[in-house]
């Protein structure tokens, strides 16, 4: 089955032909980060706009990449939750335009669900149950993955996303947009011991995130040397920062592992590409004999064929999407469209 895939729930206009769930025919990604850069973050209005103008050509180039007409392909996937609203909007409507041109069934696709597929392009031998986490941009979560549609969340941030603590941390020191990339980047040129940064916990819920006060804590330091005149190393910060959130993120990973007794640990999301927290997640699986899985750099960030392979499974589970089918800014992993 080829399922032609559509993404455009930030600031990236993608799409992709992924058949079975696992072998990805092609895959195209028009990016908008050098614009938003300057700006620091992503403008949600610029972001809308860009994929308006963008999502015609992203999905006829995947088709072409992919060797096929929209006639040939069976199913048209897209992402419909969570997001930027108007990002959404823009996918989601395009790709119920082109169900109702061509008859073709629609399937919506939940972003973190896609994140967590985008695995099964890489590991054709990875199937559930496994222990998840999650860490990107907007999201931070332990996912039990119980069946290819059946999610639990057992851990979650209460505030800043780990992928958003790494851009705020990061500008703070002055790298560019987005972040994170450069922490990662300047941490092996520190030493990860220099400044003394909190292990954020969260009262009463051992799996939940906080990375909030982490963020301030290194926000703060920054204040306060330049009211003193002092100099910051700053890339002795961001190794001290990057092993503070992986340290956290893994510890609670650990901790949750040990307590629902999974040995099949997978990670995902963009901060999965952090070379830090690749690191300490293998130095975890290998002192308790876990399998660990990883997606492969290309994958961990927003893409479409993540989103063609999630398509897949849900087929097989959920009746095809209305031309009612609305986006959600919102909508919880564990929830049906």
């Amino acid at each position: 089955m080829k399922i032609l895939a559509i993404e455009s729930s930030c600031d990236e206009t993608a799409a992709a032909v992924v058949e079975d769930g696992r072998r990805t025919l092609s895959s195209v990604i028009y990016s908008q980060v050098a614009e938003h850069q300057k700006y620091g973050g992503v403008v949600p209005e610029i972001a809308s706009r860009r994929h308006t103008e963008q999502i015609v050509q992203v999905v006829q180039a995947a088709l072409d990449q992919a060797g096929c007409t929209l006639s040939e392909v069976d199913k048209i996937a897209v992402t419909a939750a969570p997001g930027l609203i108007g990002a959404l909007l823009v996918g989601v409507n395009y790709a119920k335009g082109l169900s109702m041109a061509s008859g073709k069934p629609l399937i919506p696709v939940h972003h973190i669900r896609g994140h967590i597929a985008a695995n099964y392009l890489a590991h054709p031998d990875l199937e559930p149950p496994f222990l998840c986490l999650v860490a990107s941009g907007g999201h931070s979560h332990i996912v039990e993955v119980r069946d290819y549609t059946d999610f639990r969340i057992i851990g979650r941030t209460r505030d800043d996303a780990a992928g958003e603590a790494f851009d705020k941390a990061a500008r703070a020191m002055g790298f560019p947009y987005p972040g994170g990339v450069y922490i990662d980047r300047a941490a092996p040129l520190g030493d990860d011991s220099k400044y003394r940064l909190p292990r954020p916990r969260v009262e009463g819920s051992e799996y939940d995130f906080s990375f909030s006060g982490l963020k301030t804590a290194v926000i703060n330091l920054l204040h306060n040397a330049s009211q003193k005149g002092e100099t910051v190393d700053r890339n002795a910060l961001a190794a001290c920062f990057q092993r503070a959130a992986c340290e956290v993120l893994v510890d609670h990973l650990e901790r949750a592992a040990q307590a629902y007794g999974y040995t099949t640990i997978v990670a995902a999301g963009g901060v999965s590409a952090n070379s830090g927290l690749r690191g300490r997640l293998g130095e975890m699986c290998a002192r308790h004999g876990y399998a660990l899985y990883l997606p492969p750099l290309e994958l961990c960030g927003d893409n479409a064929a993540m989103i063609g392979a999630q398509a897949y499974y849900e087929q097989l589970v959920y009746s095809p999407a209305g031309l009612d089918l609305n986006a959600s800014a919102s909508k919880g992993i564990d929830t049906v469209f």
